[in-house]
């Protein structure tokens, strides 16, 4: 169903229209507490502070995941699920009921099938939220990393992720990248991004950021995090650093574990703080928590998220950072494991955060929260603070002026072809060539027309077609190269080795796309027996860079990095492969030894070339 966007008229209510009044239009960059929202704004915010009850401002600090295509009319299932999991039917109940403060889209709980549809959610949540006593728009947010991580799919425009960018190494492609993503997601209704990962990936076995990072260099990677952060927020959304106090030097991951970086003060301030400094600088208009234990930072050895230590005395007072603080999501194991679901939300505003984001429980939450206001625990001037920053926010993005969008906006923004072209000019630059015996590459349609493509075929990330080996055999298809694609999977059995061997047999070229290659992975058999065919062997690393330490000595003839498998990332691959692209990827990252990590066998930088059009 399309709406119309003068139905906010009937909507807002004198209070809602006075604070529209004075409240500021988009602003490219800054923070929303910073000069650019007028002192009359402020003012006008703060009496609308005043005049909510403790249940609406309670609301407020919450952002919560909700099940359903529809905020009034979802399907039954997803009815279903919302009554188990909060009590209320849809988005619209849950906002009346609740007054929450914000919604996050996830596609598994089926938001985001296409942009239209999230165009029409947004706007019914948007109603939902004026339609109250107190009438106030939402934030609402998705995680948008682009590369491994995204949660709205195709046909948006997927720009390569953070690693792929911080291979090409030009802020500017960063910037124009995170443009053009921010466009997209604000034209569908989303105006809080969950970007970009300010986490510095010093641990080559950290298996929550990895490619999500930038890069190993503090300050190249703040270079990229102060870059997208104007590009985000210069199409009109809240950018998100992420995460807070960093979580780059982790073996553990925080969705199933507590970690602990053991960093010394000293090196968090040279390692870890950089490209939150540079976000601050950029204006950033939130930052997002990590649930890791910092015990330089704090002694108490709780999760940062919350630690008092280190959200207030670090990132308020000694980095002077005056906006809004995000939770990582309240359901991940990291910080439920030392106090209990009614605690996490009270001790997080405690700390200095403000907004809560999808607490497994929210009835049992918000009741939470509610009763630590009640008893005194937490002061009304406490929850005020944060209510205040995260309506400066809404009010710096133009949400009390219009909340809506619409289905012209979306077709003329979403996934156009200047958009798309973008994306795949950007993606050029980031492949890297990490090694090419013999000059086996570029790949010539005279000399190795015959491919045949192995390897992994982990699920697609969103918005890609998939599965990988499909879409690179696609890209040679289209390049005149006859390939044909065979999936062996992570973990490929004996069975399926001994079909690929065969079926190299007779072709010019194997491309074997790897992922997360480990010491005992069959991996590393697939391309041994592989190259021991006398077929050349092209290792195509399709997530992680570090694959090619653990394929040393295998026999392979050439080894790319693509950094993630999405199809922009792929499809620029195959040029580099087939010598329709330049490679002029650096890596981001150092990689060691797979038999001694004390040595570097690829030195940060790092990346082979060769003329344009040569393997053509």
């Amino acid at each position: 169903m399309h709406h119309h966007r003068t139905s906010r008229r009937t909507l807002l209510t004198a209070t809602a229209a006075a604070v529209a009044a004075t409240a500021i239009s988009t602003t490219p960059a800054g923070a929303a507490s910073d000069a650019s929202v007028t002192a009359s704004t402020r003012a006008r915010l703060k009496r609308l502070v005043s005049r909510m009850s403790l249940e609406e401002k309670v609301g407020q600090l919450f952002v919560m995941r909700v099940y359903g295509h529809s905020a009034t009319e979802p399907d039954q299932a997803d009815i279903d699920a919302n009554l188990k999991e909060t009590g209320v039917r849809t988005a619209a109940e849950l906002v009346a009921k609740y007054h929450v403060g914000g919604i996050i889209y996830f596609a598994w709980a089926h938001n985001t099938r296409d942009p239209h549809q999230i165009a029409d959610l947004s706007n019914g949540i948007q109603r939902a939220g004026l339609a109250q006593d107190t009438p106030v728009p939402l934030l609402i947010s998705t995680d948008q990393e682009h590369g491994i991580v995204a949660r709205v799919g195709k046909p948006v425009t997927l720009v390569p992720g953070a690693m792929a960018l911080g291979a090409g190494g030009s802020r500017s492609a960063a910037r124009k990248a995170a443009r053009i993503a921010g466009a997209e997601l604000a034209a569908m209704g989303i105006t809080q991004n969950y970007a970009p990962v300010a986490d510095v990936n010093v641990n080559p076995a950290n298996p929550v950021i990895g490619v999500r990072s930038f890069g190993a260099d503090p300050q190249a990677v703040a270079g990229m995090v102060a870059a997208q952060v104007k590009g985000y927020q210069g199409a009109g959304i809240a950018a998100t650093s992420k995460h807070f106090p960093g979580h780059g030097d982790t073996k553990d991951d925080s969705h199933y574990s507590l970690p602990t970086i053991h960093h010394t003060a000293e090196q968090w301030e040279e390692l870890d703080a950089p490209p939150f400094r540079a976000a601050i600088a950029a204006g950033i208009d939130s930052i997002m928590t990590a649930h890791i234990v910092v015990p330089a930072l704090d002694k108490n050895e709780d999760p940062a998220t919350l630690s008092k230590p280190i959200l207030t005395g670090v990132l308020r007072e000694r980095l002077g950072y005056d906006g809004v603080v995000v939770t990582d999501s309240l359901a991940m194991a990291g910080v439920r494991q030392k106090y209990g679901d009614d605690r996490v939300p009270v001790l997080a505003l405690l700390a200095g955060c403000d907004q809560l984001l999808n607490p497994p429980d929210l009835p049992v939450a918000w009741n939470a929260v509610l009763k630590a206001v009640r008893d005194g625990e937490l002061s009304t001037e406490r929850v005020d603070e944060s209510i205040l920053r995260i309506l400066l926010l809404k009010a710096k993005l133009g949400l009390f002026r219009d909340p809506y969008v619409s289905h012209e906006g979306v077709d003329r923004t979403v996934g156009v072809r200047p958009h798309l072209a973008a994306a795949d000019r950007i993606a050029d630059g980031t492949t890297t060539l990490l090694a090419n015996e013999s000059g086996l590459l570029p790949l010539g349609r005279r000399t190795h027309r015959n491919v045949l493509v192995v390897g992994a075929d982990p699920a697609s990330p969103t918005a890609s077609t998939g599965p990988p080996t499909t879409v690179i055999a696609k890209a040679l298809g289209e390049l005149g190269f006859t390939a044909t694609a065979l999936s062996t999977g992570i973990t490929p059995t004996p069975a399926k080795i001994k079909e690929a061997v065969a079926a190299a047999k007779g072709r010019d070229a194997v491309i074997v796309a790897t992922y997360n290659v480990s010491t005992t992975s069959p991996q590393r058999t697939l391309v041994r027996e592989l190259a021991a065919t006398g077929v050349p062997v092209v290792a195509l690393a399709i997530r992680n860079p570090y694959d090619i330490a653990q394929l040393a000595g295998t026999g392979f003839g050439a080894s790319v990095a693509a950094y993630s498998w999405t199809d922009v990332e792929l499809r620029a691959a195959v040029r580099v492969i087939t010598g329709h692209t330049v490679p002029r990827g650096k890596l981001p990252v150092p990689i060691q030894r797979a038999d001694d990590p004390a040595k570097v066998l690829y030195p940060l930088g790092h990346g082979l070339t060769y003329p344009v059009g040569r393997g053509t």
